[in-house]
């Protein structure tokens, strides 16, 4: 098992409630691949460095998660699929 960092940026008009289950769903997906989620920070709404899709902010969620290498496909695909996540970005942590 690996520890990995999930940042995801969201649409800024999504409401809390669909924020949560993308959330929801990520941590199923973890945890059905048998890893773990740890702690999920949602630091609100920021001013993004250029406009992406038309949005010059966003709603950035950080989530923390230890699970195998087989598993980052499937969540990248899953969120490249969702129409309200503008940038997602999985990062190793070592350690």
């Amino acid at each position: 098992m690996r520890n990995y960092e999930l940042v995801i940026v969201i649409s800024p008009t999504e409401e809390d409630e669909s924020v949560t289950d993308l959330i929801d769903q990520v941590s199923k997906l973890v945890e059905e691949r048998g890893g773990s989620l740890g702690d999920v920070d949602r630091w609100g709404k920021r001013k993004l460095a250029y406009p992406i899709k038309g949005f010059s902010e966003g709603n950035y969620i950080l989530a923390r998660f230890e699970s195998g290498a087989g598993l980052i496909k499937e969540i990248n695909a899953m969120l490249k699929a969702s129409s309200m996540v503008l940038r997602h970005l999985v990062i190793k942590v070592d350690g």
